[in-house]
């Protein structure tokens, strides 16, 4: 028999509101079983709502709590069933430390899902507390209460993407709270109708409350938008703006060399390869410092950079209305400055850039809105970049919905 004061000590060791420890035995290899009940001495009828203290029988069953120490931790619950002096029918206490049919309290649950969240199933499952099957349907649970709510107070939406399987085109559209930095869902494709039926789930009044949306230059998310979001105004993301001209640029510093390693190849004497090798050696290692910001280059990129412009005309011409157009992104402070500037250097870039301008164009409205709200992918490529950890590192979750659960689960757990 346990003193009083042994008792105490358990029960505040235990630290579980409204719960006391009647006993406890500890057996080796399996570790510690308390026994458990409530403290109060009545509970209310689901039913009617009235207040009962007429015991009707007890059932007893174990549940598995946090561990303490090395020692696995059992409960020996007692959820009581009392009767119901208006009804006249018994009814079983709610306890708020477990779940009905569940085999952990709430209390473990949490905690092994931030643990799974951190590292993966199979690990969490090895030290033994619980199994796999347990894990999964923790995080079943854990999706049904956390996730099933809609996002809310919701004005600049971030939609964009990321591959499941890299190198495969087999992508996954992921939608993004910007003010909150928060995922708010994670799609199994990017096609038009997914995205459209996961935003009408939302509600009319939440889709109405949208004031602006940062897209990358995707059709069908425009598409979305101004079908759906009668108040929003589409943002496209300078970023992809920007890879367009440097995807362009590139291409050209590609053609370029070919040029040159064809000289190179049809020359029939080391005297005719020695100029073409010369200019071969200027382009060598000069991809990234021509698509780098110029702003952020060392000593040694602006020598690389000087070489390349010395040589190579449109490469020079190009490179100077790349920096130019980045420019105007960083300074011009609203659409009329913007639009005025994006024409000149459309007017002046039609020559070198023809697959950006035509882009450009295409997409002027949304560009030339990004002037006012300067909405940039650094939320978006921040979470992305979060998604993609998780993704490597998530043996364990065995099909796309686990995946999605442990994505959302990861920004639920986060705030």
């Amino acid at each position: 028999m346990r003193t009083k004061k042994e008792i105490k000590f358990l029960t505040e060791l235990l630290n579980i509101e409204g719960i006391k420890v009647i006993s406890h035995r500890q057996y080796e290899g399996i570790g510690i079983i308390l026994q458990v009940e409530g403290i109060g001495k009545e509970s209310n009828c689901p039913r009617c709502g009235k207040k009962s203290h007429r015991l009707h029988q007890n059932h007893r069953y174990l549940v598995k709590d946090l561990p303490w120490g090395e020692n696995f931790v059992f409960l020996e619950i007692n959820r009581r069933q009392f009767k119901c002096e208006k009804c006249l029918k018994p009814f079983s206490e709610e306890l708020e430390l477990v779940k009905k049919r569940r085999t952990y309290t709430k209390r473990l649950a949490r905690a092994i899902i931030q643990e799974v969240l951190e590292n993966d199933i199979h690990s969490v499952a090895k030290k033994g507390v619980v199994t796999t099957e347990e894990i999964e349907r923790m995080l079943k649970d854990a999706s049904k209460e956390y996730l099933k709510a809609q996002p809310s107070e919701l004005k600049r939406l971030g939609i964009d993407e990321i591959a499941l399987i890299k190198g495969k085109v087999n992508y996954c559209a992921v939608l993004i709270d910007l003010e909150k930095s928060k995922l708010i869902a994670i799609l199994a494709g990017r096609k038009q109708e997914e995205i459209k039926e996961v935003m009408l789930g939302w509600g009319k009044e939440v889709l109405e409350q949208i004031e602006e949306v940062s897209i990358d230059l995707w059709k069908s998310y425009r598409n979305v938008v101004r079908e759906l979001m009668p108040n929003a105004q589409v943002v496209a993301d300078r970023f992809h703006v920007m890879a367009q001209i440097n995807k362009e640029l590139d291409a050209q510093r590609k053609g370029e060399k070919r040029q040159v390693e064809d000289l190179i190849k049809k020359a029939e004497s080391s005297e005719e390869k020695a100029d073409p090798e010369k200019v071969l050696e200027a382009l060598k290692k000069s991809k990234y410092v021509l698509l780098k910001n110029q702003s952020d280059i060392n000593e040694e990129q602006k020598a690389k950079l000087m070489q390349v412009k010395d040589v190579f005309f449109t490469l020079k011409t190009m490179l100077e209305l790349k920096e130019e157009i980045r420019r105007i992104f960083d300074r011009a402070n609203n659409w009329l400055v913007g639009l005025w500037q994006v024409g000149r250097w459309l007017s002046r870039a039609k020559k070198y850039f023809t697959d950006s301008q035509n882009t450009i164009i295409r997409w002027l409205d949304e560009i030339i809105a990004y002037f006012d709200y300067k909405t940039t992918s650094g939320v978006v490529e921040g979470i992305n970049n979060k998604l993609k950890l998780i993704k490597r590192s998530a043996y364990g979750f065995r099909n796309f919905e686990n995946f999605r659960v442990r994505c959302l689960l990861t920004w639920q757990f986060d705030c």
